[in-house]
């Protein structure tokens, strides 16, 4: 019996590892971004029934985790306040510095409001740089004004 999405989720992980399956492979296979299709196979969004079936195949789950796929995650994945492994910690670094100047110049160009990770979007690509690789990630959210009442 599974208890919660998180089951589901190592499911997921324990499979990848075994098959060798790469998120891009996963993604085609569902149509869907490798973005998109990593976080809900990590738990943080819901699959319809026909993407959940896809997954369930790829990852040989059983019916019940296939259901669990497709109900509305509880979002937010990091176990503390600050994170703890390098790599997320350094987001949290990146945004504790340049945060403020990120909300600054979001709002010159834009006026009061915030950017939707709702209406959203995330592409992640190797950017290849003789003095060694380069992450390159771009954000892509729809603004959304603060409306006065």
């Amino acid at each position: 019996m599974i208890n919660n999405r998180d089951q589901v989720t190592q499911l997921i992980l324990s499979a990848k590892v075994l098959k060798g399956l790469r998120w891009l492979a996963v993604a085609d296979a569902i149509g869907r971004s490798k973005e998109w299709t990593t976080a809900a196979c990590l738990g943080q969004m819901a699959l319809n029934k026909e993407q959940a079936e896809v997954i369930g195949k790829l990852f040989d789950l059983s019916d019940e985790a296939v259901a669990w796929l497709q109900i509305v995650p509880y979002k937010g994945s990091l176990p503390t306040a600050v994170p703890t492994d390098p790599l997320i910690y350094r987001w949290y670094e990146l945004v504790n510095v340049y945060g403020s100047t990120i909300k600054e110049l979001i709002h010159e160009e834009f006026g009061d409001g915030i950017m939707s990770a709702i209406d959203f979007s995330m592409d992640i690509q190797r950017e290849v740089d003789p003095k060694g690789d380069r992450v390159n990630i771009v954000f892509s959210g729809k603004f959304l004004p603060y409306k006065s009442y």
